[in-house]
């Protein structure tokens, strides 16, 4: 820039110099220069018309980067809509195409005929295959892909993946081998449905690729710590091999290594791609070996929590095994007396739900629009409705909230499955918050279809036939709820520290926190109790508490909203955690779910929640308990006495230099909650009995202002003669009806640390 100006300044000096001479100098050299002050200004009204320059060319280079990233992002939400689109569009035909033939099959055919069917049906479930693909990796590509962690049996994920993999080996004349590590625990927690479709995904692509030879699949256990492992997953097969050059490329989209030689194997060269992608997304690993015509073998690297420690013990092939007689149809269930709507706007959907329904007997009818299945309900009762989604003008989702609210409607609380080609792990999430009943993607098969609405008719207008087993229909669907769902339900947090026998009663429901240590993050009072906390973090090893995130909490409420209408979750004083916030950006996700700042913590939060959770089973409605909840938590006593503030130093409640003097005096705080905000209410000094007896007179000093119907002394890792010695003063101070004796949460104890209590009542209400 100063390069740029001594050359505008020279020009310029040379042109003053010759119209204007008394503004400019001679050197020795003969060259002109500007007097100084006249420089100055010169410099200065050149510098600010550069950076005016400089600063319009910033702004415009920025808007147009700011036109092209918004034509890129309406660019990838087009295409994203284009492959959703599209994906729905194709699976409609094609749940006609498998819906009709699977009639013809069922039929007393001739075998030629019977033939060309089953073509028909491979062929379908191949392009099925296909649009599965081409949709996961257009998620991928736009990150909408979501990871959901689940508990599931290890031993029912391999008996699945066994029985899906196990009949093709057998059509192609290869042998099926099976290494299970005896030493991996029974239940796990990660994102089943992923896990099985990268090994699903790699073993056809092996099977696909083995004209002779095995196929063996190898799982492997290392425990990592107490609730974590580390799993090999291994895929290997005596195929084709790959080449060396050739394996970089093996995990790109679309690229089909040796195309020429394996142009006649069925495949569009994306399950590899996003089997890589599906690993990354969960944190794993994955690599290939290959010797070219002798094999390749794959190996998936995966982390999980554990749930359940038992082991899985012996797996052999064999035992897990389900012989399948061929693809007869068999009927699972008789109901004449049952009578179901099915809506969809597509005629030949309509159709081939009836005929693949009709040997249940069902009484069926049918609706093209959301506003014929309203004016159907209006007169008519149905036990259950099969709902498509995507309908014109009034979709499945609005037409099922009208449903549920219709003046007059005889169906509202009827259990409503939804039965669309809107497919995807986030539509099941969308079509549970939204309160269907369960979930069905199409094209379904009969026996699918047949399970889905045995499972949501009620139980004695069902008949079930003794030669199809239920329990192996009930694996393929997602059913939401078995039961009709409450008005409204109370919910909270694992910090609330309320007895279990309570909370079952009320049926409060619980979304744990997290205590994170060096061992790993584990669920609050569901992995780790907070006496085996204080044990470990008693060796100088770090543990806190973490909130929820807003993904847990939307988890959390959909789940809850499969038996309630309404929740109302009461989380800790918002100003003391993340976890209101996080709970509060959660809700904005769905409609009938109302968070609430407690104003407190641990069994003083708990007192608000029992109040309101007492409040729906006396059938409150959901305005009143909000708006008692809000100001009830001006009545509510909380106060906590800390027995050494080395804890809440290392929660960073307090600096270091706070903590060492009040070790040195022996000092130990009161604190209270205010205004959702923790504060310092006092200080006591001296030793535990002293300490007690002052802070027990202290709280109950205004016996007159005390609710004296029910008391919580909650403690931390306190022995219990010493719980009892406070028990016993409270008594002989101030009387108490009903006093629970509460252990602090994970997360409580994590910040006030062992020897630790507190004295939680409410005030009484003027």
């Amino acid at each position: 820039m100063f390069y740029f100006l001594w050359v505008i300044e020279t020009l310029l000096c040379y042109y003053v110099a010759f119209y204007y001479p008394q503004y400019v100098a001679q050197n020795t050299q003969g060259h002109y220069f500007f007097c100084s002050a006249f420089s100055v200004i010169l410099v200065g009204i050149l510098t600010s018309v550069l950076l005016v320059s400089l600063n319009r060319l910033y702004e415009k280079e920025n808007e147009l980067s700011r036109r092209q990233k918004k034509e890129i992002e309406e660019l990838n939400k087009a295409e994203n809509n284009f492959f959703s689109s599209m994906s729905h569009e194709i699976r409609t035909p094609i749940n006609t195409i498998i819906g009709l033939n699977e009639i013809i099959l069922r039929g007393d055919i001739p075998e030629d005929v019977a033939e060309n069917a089953r073509n028909i049906q491979n062929a379908s479930k191949m392009l099925l295959i296909l649009i599965n693909d081409i949709l996961d990796l257009s998620k991928i590509k736009s990150k909408k892909m979501e990871i959901v962690n689940v508990s599931y049996e290890t031993g029912t994920m391999f008996s699945d993946i066994i029985n899906m993999i196990w009949i093709k080996t057998k059509e192609k004349g290869l042998e099926f081998r099976l290494h299970v590590d005896s030493s991996i625990p029974s239940m796990l927690c990660g994102d089943e449905v992923r896990i099985k479709q990268i090994l699903i995904n790699l073993l056809n692509n092996a099977v696909k690729y083995t004209d002779e030879g095995s196929i063996t699949l190898s799982v492997r256990c290392e425990r990592l710590n107490l609730n974590r492992v580390r799993i090999w997953f291994t895929v290997e097969d005596t195929g084709r091999g790959v080449k060396k050059e050739n394996i970089p490329y093996i995990f790109n989209a679309f690229k089909r290594v040796d195309e020429e030689k394996n142009r006649h194997i069925e495949g569009t060269g994306l399950g590899l791609s996003i089997v890589h992608q599906l690993v990354e997304l969960m944190g794993g690993e994955i690599s290939v070996n290959s010797v070219y015509t002798k094999g390749s073998t794959f190996l998936v690297i995966l982390e999980q929590d554990i749930v359940d420690d038992k082991e899985l013990g012996g797996f052999t092939l064999d035992s897990h095994i389900r012989y399948r007689e061929g693809d007869q149809y068999r009927q699972s269930f008789e109901a004449p007396n049952a009578h179901i709507l099915v809506v969809d706007d597509n005629e030949m959907n309509l159709i081939v739900v009836k005929k693949l329904l009709a040997a249940t007997k069902i009484q069926l009818d049918t609706a093209l629009s959301g506003a014929e299945c309203l004016q159907r309900t209006q007169t008519q009762y149905y036990d259950a409705i099969l709902m498509d989604h995507l309908m014109p003008e009034m979709d499945g989702i609005q037409c099922l909230h009208a449903l549920r609210t219709q003046p007059g409607g005889l169906c509202q609380n009827v259990p409503v499955l939804a039965l669309t080609a809107n497919a995807g792990s986030d539509n099941q999430l969308l079509y549970r918050k939204e309160g269907f009943s369960g979930y069905l993607a199409k094209p379904v098969s009969g026996a699918l279809l047949e399970a889905a609405v045995s499972n949501i008719l009620p139980r004695e207008l069902v008949k079930f036939s003794e030669e199809v087993r239920q329990s192996e229909l009930d694996k393929e669907i997602l059913i939401f709820e078995q039961a009709q769902r409450t008005f409204l339900m109370v919910t909270t947090d694992s910090v609330c520290d309320l007895p279990e026998s309570l909370k079952k009663k009320l049926g409060i429901k619980v979304c744990p926190y997290y205590i994170c240590t060096d061992q790993g993050r584990f669920l609050d009072e569901v992995e780790i109790k907070a006496d085996e906390l204080l044990f470990y973090m008693a060796t100088e090893k770090e543990g806190f508490s973490q909130p929820p995130s807003v993904a847990d909490y939307e988890s959390f409420f959909a789940e809850r909203l499969t038996e309630a209408q309404n929740v109302i979750h009461i989380t800790m004083a918002k100003h003391a955690s993340q976890g209101y916030d996080n709970a509060v950006e959660a809700a904005k996700s769905f409609e009938n779910v109302t968070v609430l700042d407690s104003g407190h913590l641990s069994s003083s939060m708990g007192l608000i929640v029992l109040y309101a959770a007492s409040m729906v089973e006396n059938h409150a409605s959901k305005k009143e308990i909000v708006r008692t909840v809000k100001w009830l938590k001006h009545y509510v006593s909380s106060a906590f006495i800390i027995e050494s503030t080395h804890w809440m130093c290392q929660a960073g409640r307090i600096s270091k230099r706070i903590q060492i003097i009040c070790d040195a005096l022996l000092l130990h705080p009161i604190i209270v909650l205010r205004n959702s905000r923790m504060v310092v209410g006092g200080i006591g000094m001296g030793n535990f009995s002293h300490v007690a007896k002052s802070y027990i007179r202290k709280v109950l000093i205004n016996k007159g202002n005390i609710d004296r119907r029910i008391l919580f002394i909650t403690y931390s890792g306190m022995d219990v003669q010493k719980v009892q010695y406070i028990r016993d003063m409270v008594q002989q101070y101030c009387p108490f009806e009903h006093i629970y004796i509460q252990k602090a949460s994970s997360s409580i104890a994590s910040n006030c640390g062992p020897g630790s209590f507190g004295l939680l009542f409410m005030k009484k209400i003027r």
